[in-house]
């Protein structure tokens, strides 16, 4: 497993060694040893493990946890293939406000370690893109947040080739200005405090 810090702070991409042979092919998207070498600590305890499935050209995101200490992600691709975005929300970080991109899907399987208080968001390439996520906390819809993905100041490089279908929730979200105005961004000390 081979690990590569992002632009944000603590956030990492995980490249994982296949196998493959005549039967089809063997990789293992998480291992404790390389998790743990590249953030310096194990795997959070695993609160909650969903999967969503997208159409081509939806966007979800940018989704963070208000409620402090937020919630870690590990992220990845088993179908399909995602443009994966890290951003970092937490006020009081040395990487407020910068991005990250990762291409996640079913050929490299690489994952996405986002620590709390980052934000995370992708745009599916393909239809039937399956995203894979293991959660430090479980879903409270009413501590769930959004940052607008089309946020000109964040500059996300969405595909030209993509019309982006986004939900209601991504539609009306704000921009990173204004949840920073409205006190809704999470604290980087605050964060930190879950390592």
């Amino acid at each position: 497993m081979k690990a590569r810090p992002l632009a944000v702070l603590g956030a990492v991409e995980f490249s994982p060694v296949s196998y493959p042979d005549d039967r089809g092919l063997f990789v293992s998207t998480f291992t404790e040893d390389g998790f743990g070498e590249a953030v310096g600590r194990p795997l959070f305890p695993v609160r909650q493990a969903s999967v969503s499935v997208s159409g081509r050209g939806v966007v979800r995101g940018v989704h963070y946890t208000a409620v402090s200490p937020g919630t870690q992600k590990y992220v990845h691709c088993p179908r399909g293939t995602a443009l994966d975005f890290v951003v970092d929300l937490r006020v009081g970080s040395p990487t407020f406000g910068a991005w990250d991109s990762v291409v996640l899907d079913a050929r490299d399987f690489r994952a996405v370690y986002l620590p709390a208080g980052v934000g995370h968001a992708f745009v599916a390439l393909e239809d039937d893109t399956v995203m894979s996520y293991l959660l430090s906390a479980g879903y409270v819809a009413a501590h769930e947040l959004a940052v607008s993905v089309l946020d000109p100041e964040l500059g996300l490089p969405l595909p030209d080739d993509i019309v982006p279908v986004l939900s209601e929730r991504d539609r009306l979200a704000v921009t990173l200005a204004e949840a920073a105005e409205r006190d809704m961004l999470p604290r980087f000390t605050h964060c930190e405090e879950t390592r």
